[in-house]
């Protein structure tokens, strides 16, 4: 009866075992729900150390505020577990608690020093990448990877993800060759890896192959268009390479089909929605009710303890459908933080009060206003807390409302910036034939 026992025992931790490296491979691939894994995990077993690892990385990644009590119950499991302070798991503990404390940019340091120690945890790594990404440590997105990259081979599990996490890092610090070449080979290791998918449109976007792209999206959705967390960013992309291409109709056609998703809630999902109908908003183009629509659903949220970058974002729908008690709302919520570059706030952080009151004063009319306070953060617009491709929004803004209130040579500088970085895109040739026509009309 013992022995029995004893073998269904192992066979139990073995299976907790399977169970938890499943949850680990959905969190790096991005493919199916890692949280719900996780939750079942704990259920069975309330004392899986690992487990709890895994929980805690969730919401540090998620930068889930509210979640902060499951993340120090998780804490405490962890620590009841481990008594040497030098254990894995106690170390992912540490860096866990530095984000609770408030500490971000501590926790990437923590999760970046058990990589060092240990190459091969791909959950610190992971964790490690993400916090790099939100902070706008854009060297560190390469490098923090580049650093483990000789203790892996294609025969670890988990070797195609860390491909495309390097693959990201080298894009988001312009090495655009480099960055397709190792994405393909993430691909030809993964051919489902939506991580891998969404580097090789990021290239193709900042390069401006608009064509390419939308052949690339198209040939590879039936990978990344239901089941995976980029599932909606990569449609976003899609709708992005359309109004590079001057076809807005298009954009607006991914964006009812695959972006504004009945009761869909979760914010990178609303930020991705606010991004685009911003950009159709500064061509003009006609959204209808789909402002309302989502600031509806951005009124779900209380939006406080909320990434900056996410606040700005919902301000974009709150001004543009006229939503002027939420959107003082969220100013008064907002830190008033220096722009200077002197201020140890990050850049998310600091951006996020004068781009906010740029973004209301475009939406009414007041384009001068708009110019003044990006004036203000130009020096910080590429670190906002997302990719290359989602601050070019501030840009892009900045563009537009110079256009607009009619400053000739600021519009200039602002349009030939652009047409140098992509030459290609329809959407710069037609930025540079209005200011062609402001001129001739002045």
């Amino acid at each position: 009866m013992s022995k029995i026992s004893n073998t269904s025992t192992v066979q139990s931790i073995a299976g907790l075992q399977q169970r938890c490296e499943l949850a680990l491979e959905l969190l790096h691939t991005h493919r199916g729900n890692c949280s719900v894994e996780v939750d079942r995990v704990l259920a069975d077993d309330p004392q899986c150390v690992l487990g709890h690892c895994l929980r805690a990385a969730l919401i540090v990644l998620a930068d889930d505020a509210a979640a902060r009590s499951t993340l120090t119950a998780s804490l405490t499991a962890i620590e009841a577990a481990s008594a040497d302070s030098n254990e894995p798991a106690r170390r992912h503990a540490d860096a866990a608690r530095a984000w609770l404390e408030g500490s971000p940019g501590l926790a990437a340091e923590r999760y970046g020093a058990i990589v060092v120690d240990w190459p091969g945890d791909i959950l610190a790594l992971v964790v490690a990448h993400g916090l790099d990404f939100r902070l706008g440590q854009r060297r560190m997105l390469r490098d923090r990877i580049a650093q483990v990259l000789p203790a892996w081979d294609a025969a670890a599990p988990g070797y195609a993800s860390v491909l495309a996490m390097y693959a990201f890092g080298l894009e988001e610090n312009g090495e655009y060759d480099r960055a397709e070449k190792i994405a393909r080979r993430a691909l030809a290791l993964d051919p489902r890896l939506p991580t891998a998918i969404h580097v090789v449109s990021h290239v193709m976007e900042m390069q401006g192959r608009t064509r390419e792209g939308l052949a690339f999206l198209a040939a590879t959705e039936a990978v990344w268009g239901k089941g995976t967390g980029f599932s909606v960013h990569l449609a976003w992309h899609q709708a992005l390479f359309h109004l590079d291409a001057v076809d807005p109709l298009s954009a607006l056609t991914v964006y009812d089909a695959q972006i504004a998703k009945p009761g869909a809630s979760d914010m990178s999902m609303l930020a991705d929605a606010s991004a685009l109908l911003w950009r159709l908003q500064l061509r003009n183009i006609e959204v209808s009710g789909r402002w309302r629509a989502l600031a509806d659903r951005w009124e779900m949220h209380s939006l406080n303890g909320v990434r900056p970058f996410y606040i700005v974002h919902a301000m974009m729908a709150f001004a543009a459908a006229g939503r002027t008690t939420a959107a003082a709302r969220v100013l008064e919520a907002l830190p008033h933080t220096d722009t200077s570059g002197a201020s140890p706030s990050p850049p998310e952080e600091a951006l996020a009060t004068p781009f906010c009151e740029a973004l209301l004063a475009f939406a009414r009319g007041d384009y001068a206003v708009s110019v003044e306070w990006l004036v203000r953060v130009r020096h910080i617009a590429d670190r906002c807390g997302g990719s290359l491709a989602q601050c070019d929004l501030i840009h892009l803004t900045f563009t537009e409302a110079a256009l607009r209130a009619r400053k000739a040579r600021l519009a200039r500088a602002l349009v030939a910036e652009r047409a140098a970085q992509k030459p290609a895109s329809l959407l710069n040739q037609l930025l540079q034939q209005r200011l062609l026509a402001m001129a001739a009309t002045a």
